[in-house]
């Protein structure tokens, strides 16, 4: 699957920068994801390496600043781990199941 297959048009990153995002996201799921639960169709649940915290939090704000219609809610939790729901309207459930999917690929856990 390419990014072309599922980014939607409601996206305005820039085509050429789409591939550095993807690759941000890659390296998050690569070095920090711990555990990934689809709660829903609208909804992905991912925990992450709290020192995580400040890179997921810019590249999450980056990404809604493009996809609006993401939203991600996070959550520290007291054992040193940090909860990331994101959540989309059923309109772009396709979008999360290609996040979904590419980070299921690249967990190490």
């Amino acid at each position: 699957m390419t990014i072309s297959d599922w980014v939607p048009e409601a996206c305005t990153l820039p085509t050429a920068d789409q591939p550095l995002r993807l690759a941000e996201f890659d390296d998050l799921f690569t070095t920090a994801l711990r555990a990934i639960t689809r709660t829903s169709p609208t909804t992905l649940e991912l925990v992450l390496d709290a020192v995580a915290e400040e890179t997921a939090a810019d590249l999450t704000t980056r990404e809604t600043a493009c996809c609006s219609f993401f939203t991600f809610t996070y959550t520290p939790t007291a054992d040193g781990q940090l909860h990331l729901e994101t959540t989309v309207p059923p309109a772009h459930t396709a979008v999360l199941d290609a996040l979904a999917a590419r980070a299921t690929a690249l967990s190490t856990f």
